[in-house]
């Protein structure tokens, strides 16, 4: 095992329930679903356990013996305002469950529970909440200390893979090819590589293919001496001269023109090259990394590149995943590029709220790590405060969320958890849109239909961005312009809004 990235510890459970036998079976469900879990029969002593510093999740009983457990509840809070506790009743009264919810409780569950199932599932998205607010913390703290570094970043699987390769390759002299979408960073890996490499004291030259015609890029290539065509006024040197002894990177090489590549193939093979126009040639000593944003392997069926090149530049090759495919990389990127340009732009950002953070790992990203180092620098010119909010993200970004309303499929290269929330959010909206046009706008007859109190609907209303009229006006006028994420944490200590259905009472926050 990496001693580098070790394994996740296992997220720890308090069970806080007088009643031993149903303590005793919540605690074998959890174990097996992976959860380190220990169970309190005294609320006393539960209560101490749950204090502590590397509890992740309380299950807690409002019902107890000598103690309500909304005592516990309000004490925990204090204590560890981090902490996500699910309330268990056999009562599931209005008032308790709203007050249990203005305290700071994440959920509750009525028993007895009708699906076992939904105990381990409820408890998965505490968890998971947990841990992206610990991440996110964690995320602020580097920030605050410089600690995250100014290379190449990421923390998911694929990435590490990655940079376990460019490691091992550094210090070769052997040809990369670097293959990976547009705004993955293809130029940032063979950088990598250059100071890594026995060659780093020497040139790194960079130069897009897809740029220039093809007697402009021959020009930069391999240089031009005087005269060799209209316009050549004086002797050049090029780019394969002026990375000698260093590393020259050719991005978007599938786009070179069929002859330049015959050229190339000669460069690569006799290590000299001749100027345009020249009849002497010049030895060179130049490490080659090159980088396509197409498949050159289709390129290549198709006839618009070399087979014999394609096989000289696939010494090595290193795959760069797309950013929807490693959404865990989202919030230490987002949080590199907030200390990036709030050092430029002269600010003081110290964080990213809750729900902006969620909303950006639920995007999809087809700009991949550029658009996003684009959405942090307007949200940072943007940010009023001191953390980027949701309001501070692009509206055209923010209204991507509601893409995923009618396309489930969408969600697929996210984690469970996430992907989860969005598909809640989703129907949410949708919901409160279809009792909305069934009562023609009217609040207080949807909220009769939707069974919930007049005050709730229209703060989930406003949460959802469906209105935003005042408290005299009774009828929605239409939704806001660019509907909010999925509810989450939002740094206020509240719990997520309508984690379960939209059928129960609880109060929203804002």
């Amino acid at each position: 095992m990496d001693p580098t990235h070790p394994a996740p510890r296992r997220q720890k459970v308090v069970i806080i329930e007088d009643e031993l036998a149903l303590g005793k079976a919540l605690a074998t469900l959890l174990t097996r679903a992976h959860f380190d879990v220990t169970h309190y029969g005294d609320p006393v002593e539960g209560m101490g356990a749950a204090a502590e510093s590397d509890v992740d999740v309380v299950l807690l009983d409002i019902n107890l013996p000598h103690v309500s457990g909304l005592d516990i509840l309000r004490d925990l809070k204090a204590k560890r305002p981090d902490i996500e506790v699910i309330m268990m009743t056999g009562q599931a009264s209005v008032p308790s469950v709203l007050s249990a919810v203005k305290i700071g409780a994440y959920d509750y569950l009525t028993k007895p529970f009708e699906n076992i199932e939904m105990v381990a599932n409820t408890v998965r998205r505490a968890a998971d909440r947990k841990a992206l607010k610990d991440r996110n913390r964690e995320l602020e703290r580097l920030v605050e200390t410089s600690q995250i570094s100014t290379d190449f970043i990421g923390e998911s699987a694929k990435m590490r893979a990655v940079f376990q390769l460019i490691e091992e390759v550094s210090y070769s002299t052997s040809t990369v090819l670097i293959q990976g979408e547009s705004g993955t960073g293809k130029e940032l890996v063979a950088r990598s590589i250059h100071k890594r490499s026995p060659r780093k004291s020497q040139p790194f030259v960079a130069i897009n293919c897809a740029a220039m015609t093809e007697t402009l890029l021959e020009s930069e290539l391999f240089g031009h001496v005087k005269g060799a065509f209209t316009g050549a006024a004086s002797n050049k040197k090029g780019l394969f001269e002026a990375a000698n002894g260093g590393t020259l990177f050719l991005d978007e090489i599938g786009d070179m023109p069929l002859m330049t590549q015959v050229r190339l193939l000669r460069v690569l093979q006799e290590g000299e090259v001749r100027p345009v126009g020249a009849n002497e040639t010049i030895k060179v000593d130049v490490r080659l990394i090159a980088a396509s944003n197409v498949d050159l392997k289709k390129a290549m069926t198709a006839g618009k590149f070399r087979e014999d090149l394609f096989y000289r530049l696939n010494v090595i090759t290193v795959a760069l995943p797309p950013l929807r495919e490693r959404p865990t990389d989202v919030p230490v990127l987002a949080h590199h590029f907030l200390r990036l340009y709030s050092r430029k732009l002269n600010k003081s950002i110290e964080k990213i709220a809750g729900d902006a953070l969620e909303a950006l790992v639920g995007n999809k990203w087809p700009g991949n790590v550029r658009e996003l180092e684009n959405v942090m620098e307007r949200a940072t010119v943007l940010a009023r405060g001191k953390e980027i909010t949701l309001m501070d993200l692009p509206p055209g970004f923010t209204a991507n969320l509601g893409a995923h309303e009618t396309d489930i499929g969408s969600l697929s290269h996210l984690p469970y958890s996430q992907a989860k929330k969005l598909a809640q959010a989703a129907f949410d909206r949708r919901y409160l849109q279809g009792m909305l046009k069934k009562a023609r706008g009217n609040i207080t007859s949807a909220a009769t239909l939707a069974g919930l109190d007049r005050s709730n609907f229209r703060r989930l209303l406003k949460h959802y961005g469906l209105q935003s009229a005042g408290k005299e006006d009774d009828k929605v006028k239409g939704p806001a312009a660019s509907p909010p994420s999925m509810p989450i944490d939002d740094g206020s200590g509240m719990p997520p809004d309508l984690d379960g259905d939209l059928t129960d009472e609880r109060e929203v926050s804002n």
